[in-house]
Order: structure tokens, then sequence, then C-alpha cells
């Protein structure tokens, strides 16, 4: 485990005052400030002032942060984080591989030791890549003890965590209703605050008879959002969006992922509720659920967050996120404009705008937008320094939000504080035992591995290619 000390012996303890100086500071505000060469003041976990030359506590940490970005921790709203220690397994699965080896196949051999090594890696990775607060689309837990093990994890990474609740090998109507669920939620949950939140996870998939609502019911009982996804290719299409909305269960509570192949009716449907949509770009690009569709949401003014979905493919980094989200919303629109002879002169998307659909948008759609999400004066401080004094990309800083869309990355975290504590410093995790972790996921990767047998492990690596269509070139080289 790392010492919480910096390397030149500062102590690093949870609780201390911390003032980043001379920072270009990436407010998120109202305003979306930018203020360069400000310091921000961090006491008892609270961002107590921003300006220039602050006064600070004589035993407060002083992180010389000119050169680099000060911004909000970021925010992922939508990943399996238990299938992590499967980590690129998937890596060149269709979106119906991925069900047939989770959902029909192999899921269902994850012991509750499995979802803790895989939530417990995900955590750690999450920190590392300065996203500071981690939706847990959890819908691995079999039993009450699987979902114990998550918990657990979960509760072990000084970070800011929500629990969304799922069970793929049952119906929700089902495991949501039963007293020992409500028992856990109860029990783990109550007292926690924000540090540790609650939602429910299912997907409405079973027809207009929507036997989904005894399970939204159960949410609006025990007083939490439901995180659902919609507009998935094959899975769930308008008629998940009409019962919904026509149910009274399309509200600023419920989080709708991927939204990427619905009608019109379907969008008017979500903006008229007040849900949100996590995209998660990387995964609608590779997998195949639809075409990212954040374009689409901002036609209709449908609030976004971003995330990343799974580790079997993709990592918990938002600057990838961020980076395939302008891309795939600009491919769409020069794509629309070639295909009636036109060219785009003026781009309608703006890395402005996807940075706060990391951060603030994130914060929005789980309902902590009061604490976390910017860098105000009074919110807590979920805070992320990127700098790099070694490498020649952190430099020069021209356009900060084009810089942190464009051209940062997870290497150039420098310093990440969640809650005031100090959780990485020095591009050094601070208080993690990555050692445990690294032991923990390789017991699990060796469990699978041999539970699967040689044979099947290897091809559900390596699933077999489409036949390819042979094109006859009509021009010969000439010599």
């Amino acid at each position: 485990m790392n010492k919480a000390v910096s390397t030149t012996g500062e102590s690093l303890e949870h609780g201390r005052s911390v003032v980043f100086r001379n920072a270009t500071v990436m407010t998120m505000d109202n305003a979306h400030r930018l203020l360069k060469g400000h310091d921000v003041l961090i006491v008892n976990g609270v961002i107590t002032a921003i300006g220039e030359k602050l006064a600070a506590p004589s035993d407060a940490l002083e992180i010389d942060a000119q050169g680099g970005i000060v911004m909000p921790g970021m925010i992922d709203t939508h990943r399996h984080m238990w299938q992590t220690a499967m980590r690129a397994y998937g890596a060149d699965w269709t979106l119906s591989q991925y069900f047939v080896w989770y959902y029909l196949e192999h899921g269902r051999k994850f012991r509750p030791q499995d979802v803790f090594a895989g939530n417990l890696l995900s955590a750690i990775e999450a920190i590392d890549a300065g996203v500071t607060t981690s939706v847990d689309w959890s819908h691995g837990l079999q039993t009450i003890e699987h979902a114990e093990a998550a918990v657990d994890a979960l509760e072990s990474v000084p970070a800011r965590f929500v629990l969304a609740y799922g069970n793929i090998q049952a119906a929700p109507w089902e495991w949501s209703t039963q007293p020992e669920f409500k028992s856990f939620v109860s029990r783990r949950f109550d007292g926690k605050g924000d540090m540790l939140k609650f939602q429910m996870a299912f997907d409405v998939v079973a027809g207009p008879e929507f036997p989904e609502r005894a399970a939204f019911d159960v949410a609006r009982e025990l007083g939490v959002s439901v995180n659902t996804h919609a507009g998935v290719l094959g899975a769930n299409g308008d008629l998940s969006i009409q019962l919904m909305h026509d149910n009274g269960y399309m509200t600023p509570d419920t989080i709708l992922v991927h939204c990427s192949t619905l009608s019109d009716d379907s969008y008017q449907r979500i903006a008229a509720g007040g849900s949100s949509v996590s995209v998660s770009t990387e995964s609608e690009q590779s997998a195949g659920q639809g075409y990212p569709s954040s374009y689409k949401l901002r036609q209709f003014d449908i609030p976004m967050s971003l995330s990343n979905d799974t580790s079997v493919w993709w990592s918990a980094d938002l600057f990838s996120a961020m980076r395939t989200t302008l891309g795939a919303d600009r491919s769409r629109q020069h794509l629309e404009a070639h295909a009636k002879g036109e060219n785009v002169t003026q781009l309608d998307l703006r890395c402005e705008e996807v940075v706060d659909w990391a951060t603030r948008g994130g914060a929005k759609a789980l309902g902590l937008d009061d604490k976390i999400g910017s860098i105000e004066v009074g919110k807590r401080a979920d805070v992320v320094l990127l700098k790099n004094d070694n490498s020649p990309v952190m430099f020069p800083i021209v356009n900060p939000y084009g810089h942190v869309t464009m051209q940062a990355q997870r290497g150039d975290v420098h310093t990440v504080i969640i809650d005031g504590n100090i959780v990485k410093h020095e591009h050094r995790l601070i208080g993690i035992d990555l050692n445990r972790a690294r032991t923990t996921v390789d017991e699990t990767v060796s469990y699978l591995e041999t539970n699967l047998g040689a044979e099947a492990w290897t091809a559900g690596m390596h699933p077999d290619l489409p036949a390819k269509e042979n094109i006859a070139n009509p021009y010969k080289y000439i010599g």
C-alpha cells in the first residue's frame, strides 16, 4: 500500500486542507467560467474559496497547479463494474455475443468473491482516471451474498459510488419484491449519505402487459431512482418508452442508458418526463446498440451524462468517452450533410458541452448537483488536477475544453480529491492496496478459466469471423 505522503514527504492524510495554486480552473458552474492563474482552497472537505493568491491554513497542503487544469471530478453514470476481472475478454464481441456469454451461459458461474474482485478493481481504476463518482450497474447480483460482496468492495475504496442493484438471472418483479432485498437495502444503505447511494437497475422488456411496473413501484416505495437500458436494437425500443411514460415512470428520477434506436415520439416522451440519458458512445459504436444518441438527444433538449458500460470491452476512462462522443456526433453531422451533397461549415457540438456531460451532467442525473459536479464555493471537494510536466502533450494549454476532450488522458491525472480526501497525488494512488486487487482478480480469472475449460475459454475470446466478400478488381498492374 502506498504511504500517505508525497514525494517530498508531505503528509496526505484524509481531511487535510489543500490549496491548488495558479491553476486554470474549469469551474463548470452555470456560467462555465474559466479562471486562469487562480487558486482553489479546500477545508474540511468543502471548496471554501476560489481566487488569486488565497490565504490558506498554515497546515494546508500546497499543490503547484501552474501549467495544469483543475476541474470537477468526472462522473460515470453506467458501468457494469462486476465484469472488470474479465477486462478486454470480449474486445471482439458483438452485443449478442455479450448477451449469450453473460446472460445465458457463464454469468451464473460468478461467485460473490468474483463480483467483489471486479468491483474492487473497477473502483480503483476509476479513481486513477479521475472519475470520482461511479454508478455500478450491478446486474450480476444473483443472491444477496453477491450484493453484499459488491457493496463490500465499493466501501473498501475511498470514492463516491451508487450501487444500481440488478439481477439478470431473475425477473425484476420477482427479486425486487422479496423481503430479503428490502432488508439488504435498509441494512447497507441507510445513513450512508452521498458517498454510497442506491438505485435499482432493470430493463423494460417483457411486453405490453408491463410486469416491470411492480419493480418501479418498489423503487418509489424505497425512494430511489431507476437506471434502465432503453433504445437497444433487438432488446427494447419504443414500446418500453411508451410504457414507462404512459404509466408515470418517465420522471427525473429515471436514468435511461443508450437510447440509440428510438422514434422521435419516444424522444419527445423522454423530454416531457424530464428523464436523463447516459450515453455510452464506445459501447454503442462497437457493440451495436445503435448509433450513439447524443446527436438525437440534443435535438430534443434531453439532459445527458456519459458512461463506459463495461471493461469487458472498454476502460473506466471518461477521456475516451468524451473523445468518442465528439467523434460520433460530429461524424453524424458530416454524414447527413454529405448525403445531401453539402459540406459542414460550422460544427454544432462543442468540446465545452461534452465536458459538462462528463461532470455536471452526471451530478444532475444523480440528484447531486447541489453537492458535486462543479468547482464552486460551498460544494463538496470532488476535484481533479490534470498536470504532467513530463508530457509534451500537456503544453501549451490554449483551449482548456479542447485540451481535456482531445488531448488529455488518464496519465495526465496528477491529483484526485474525493470529498476532500486525497486519493491520488503526483500520479500515484494514495492509500490503495493495488497488490490486494491484483491477487483477488488473479484468483477470479484462474477460477473462471478452469471452470469454463481451456477450449471454451479460448473460444469466448475469439468469436468466428463473418464471411468476407471478395470484390473483383477490374484494374491490372502493367509492369
